[in-house]
Formats: C-alpha cells, structure tokens, sequence
C-alpha cells in the first residue's frame, strides 16, 4: 500500500502520540466493534461530503481507516489521504486499506493535526475536502486543527466535522455517565465548539452550517470556502 511514515518533526508531539499509542494499543483490535454504538453521525457525515470527480479528500485523525473506507467505496473517482498521530492506528489503518483492495487509492501518513506540512506528507498542497470525525475532542490544542484544516483547503473546498455535542437536549444523568466514560479514553467534548467555528468561518469569509443531532449528543458542521 501506499503509505507515507516520515520521522516525526521537532514540533510534533510526541508525548500526546504515546498516549495514543498506549490509549489504543490494545483498543484498536475492538475499535470499530464498539464505536459504532456511539460515535453517531459519522455515516451521515460522510453521504454530505459530495466529493466531486477525481477529487482529493483528507481525513485529519483517521484512525483505523474506518471513515476512509466508507468514503472510498462512496466516492470511486476521488483520490483519498489520512493522517494520525498513532503508530499503533496506522498500522491498524494499514491493514484495513489492504484487506480491503484500496492501496492504490489512499495514502497514509502520522503527524499532528494541529500542524501539519501536506505538501511533504502527501505532495499535494490543497484537497477538495477535509473531514475530522472525533477526532477535536480528543486533540490538545484542538482549535489549531481547525485553522490549519482551512488553510488546507482548496478555493471550492470544504471542511466537514462531527464530534461529540454537550447533549442539551439529554438528561443530566446521562450526560454525566457519558461524560465519565469519555474521560477514561481522555476524550472531552468541546464545549467551544461551534463558537470557534463561527468565528473561523467569519475569519475566512467562508459559509458556516451547524446542526445538533440526537437532541444534542452529537454536533455536525460544515465549513465551505466562499468562490
């Protein structure tokens, strides 16, 4: 398969990375098994990425190549790229691409999302869509990922996120339960996050659709650069 692993820069973290590694080492074998129960909206978001022919799609935490896969079959002509900062999904990533026929078409490589150099991780500089999927509540610093998602964009491009809500619409029981099992995968839902991406949508002259989703566990956006 075509898979890119390039030494890890003076700027990337290496501690958040062995935290991940250490997180799903272990996890992975189980990941997609037990996600699927509540990692929503994924799905939804990927049938709303509308890829246009021969299109470059990037997926900025990718994990175990899950989402990339889905999006894959989806999409036929585009041309797919994922980046994550654990070794151990990598090569979890690795396998699924190969197990599934889609080395040709998808291009791997470990980095941090919250700073990333796509021209030398992929020899592309802008793809026609970016899509972060749990990946925000998850990263230190998770802002950054936003603006350099933008910056990656091309001038019709789009950046599609979904992550956990702050489950307005849920009991507070329930909040507080799903609160306490996140923590112990060191996931936080981010409370900020629709203000940070108004304002990076303000801040880019870009379009800017939020949407809640199951009263309020999951929030879904979409952030497309103005023509």
């Amino acid at each position: 398969m075509s898979t890119n692993e390039l030494p890890a820069s003076p700027e990337f973290k290496a501690n958040h990375a062995e935290l991940m590694d250490g997180v799903y080492r272990w996890q992975r074998h189980i990941y997609d098994l037990t996600r699927k129960y509540y990692l929503l909206g994924r799905d939804r978001l990927i049938a709303e990425l509308d890829v246009p022919a021969g299109g470059t799609v990037l997926e900025l935490g990718c994990g175990t190549g899950r989402n990339i896969i889905l999006a894959a079959r989806r999409y036929p002509d585009a041309r797919f790229f994922g980046l994550d900062i654990s070794a151990e999904m990598a090569e979890t990533a690795r396998a699924a691409m190969t197990r599934d026929g889609l080395s040709g078409r998808v291009l791997l490589a470990r980095g941090d999302a919250t700073d990333f150099d796509a021209k030398a991780l992929f020899g592309i500089e802008r793809f026609d869509r970016i899509f972060v999927s749990y990946s925000l509540s998850m990263i230190p610093g998770w802002e950054k990922t936003v603006s350099a998602a933008l910056a990656a964009l091309s001038p019709t491009g789009s950046l599609h996120i979904v992550d956990f809500g702050q489950q307005e619409g849920l009991p507070p029981w329930f909040r507080a339960l799903l609160r306490g099992w996140l923590k112990k995968f060191h996931v936080a839902p981010r409370e900020s996050l629709r203000e940070i991406l108004d304002s990076e949508s303000r801040r880019t002259s870009a379009s800017f659709r939020f949407r809640t989703l199951y009263r309020g566990y999951a929030w879904l956006a979409v952030i497309k650069i103005a023509i």
